[in-house]
């Protein structure tokens, strides 16, 4: 795209989009609409990663308050999640514009193929002018397939389809020197450049009943949104023209960008930092963890210590130094069950052996990026 037109990841949360008595304030949906509409409008193209099915849905089922159990909240958003598209999609067709829907678990990007599909989809979706709304899978999502909440998602959709800015609306004006709602005077922070240990202290936890990230979960997104080489921001829904001054770089919040000089992931590198799940371990000796992490040299099978886990060729696993301390992830090229043999008969190392366990190119080093994982 050119650099007046952009491609723009929305997140906003349940509280962004309920009234005060928990239920989907129309007022505000259409209010969001708008502002989508005026960057489709302006030319951009945006996905947008919306919370809100289960506050769209418990109040059908009976409920008072908000429910607790998973059950309760997957059946929640059974009826929430048909609601909220339904209203979307209108909104957006009376606008000219027509909307999807998709719907993804954890394990959908934890496949590298299922990863890619959802990555072509997308792009489809939107270079032919599609609005992509996203949501997790609550009806069907238990808590090992979560992504946790939609701050991450988003922040992980937008590395996927290679986003130039992730916007996340909330109920706050964006990142804080302290907990405003605690620290009378605390200043809002404009700009970030890196998320340092004393910039995560001062995270507050969630902001609302109705939503379920705070500002931790923000923070962990615009780590990913950084290493990716993503502009991020923060910032409160209700402000008028919020997308329009957030895309144009006024707006009044927190932007979140790394370091011009700070290496970025490209797509096989975020996929195995963020989304692969490793399967097993392999420790390598302290002598090479140097070599690894300060030369950038490939894992060969004389530096490896100890093997943990059962995995195959291709595999994703931590690297770790021999004080149990992460080193990164890497894709290994060969099976656990290989390797340990090759230990065993470490006197008659074969050819094939010399080759590497882990390249290069298929190792992320936390030290790569601007933030750990």
């Amino acid at each position: 795209m050119t650099s007046n037109r952009k491609r723009v990841v929305v997140k906003v949360g349940s509280s962004s989009l309920t009234s005060l008595n928990g239920e989907i304030s129309r007022k505000k949906l259409e209010k969001l609409v708008e502002q989508i509409v005026y960057l489709k409008d302006a030319g951009h193209e945006v996905l947008l990663v919306s919370s809100g099915a289960v506050a769209a849905g418990y109040r059908k089922l009976g409920f008072i308050d908000r429910p607790d159990t998973l059950p309760e909240k997957q059946a929640s958003a059974a009826i929430g999640q048909g609601l909220l598209i339904e209203s979307y999609s209108k909104l957006f067709l009376s606008h000219g514009y027509i909307a999807s829907q998709i719907l993804i678990t954890r394990s959908d990007f934890s496949d590298e193929k299922r990863y890619n599909n959802v990555r072509n989809t997308l792009n489809v979706l939107l270079e032919r002018g599609i609005i992509p709304i996203i949501n997790e899978n609550d009806t069907v999502t238990v808590n090992r397939l979560k992504f946790g909440d939609n701050d991450t998602l988003a922040a992980k959709v937008s590395g996927l389809i290679d986003a130039d800015l992730l916007t996340i609306l909330s109920d706050i004006d964006g990142l804080y020197d302290a907990n405003p709602r605690q620290t009378p005077g605390a200043r809002l922070v404009k700009e970030v450049s890196e998320i340092t240990p004393e910039i995560e202290a001062s995270a507050g936890d969630a902001g609302s009943d109705i939503g379920t990230g705070g500002m931790k979960s923000k923070l962990d997104a615009f780590k990913i949104t950084m290493a990716s080489g993503i502009k991020g921001f923060l910032g409160k829904a209700d402000h008028p023209d919020i997308l329009q001054k957030a895309v144009n770089g006024t707006a009044r919040g927190t932007y979140f960008e790394s370091n011009a000089d700070t290496l970025t992931l490209n797509h096989k590198k975020q996929w195995i930092a963020f989304n692969s799940g490793p399967e097993g371990d392999i420790i390598v000796s302290n002598e090479s963890k140097e070599f690894i992490i300060d030369r950038k040299k490939s894992l060969y099978p004389s530096s490896i210590y100890e093997i943990n886990g059962r995995f195959s060729n291709g595999s994703v696993v931590r690297i770790l130094d021999q004080e149990g301390e992460e080193i990164g992830l890497g894709i290994v090229n060969f099976s656990s069950a290989e390797l340990r043999k090759w230990k065993k008969d470490v006197n008659q190392e074969t050819a094939s052996f010399s080759q590497a366990v882990v390249d290069r190119e298929a190792f992320v080093c936390h030290l790569e990026l601007s933030a750990p994982l």
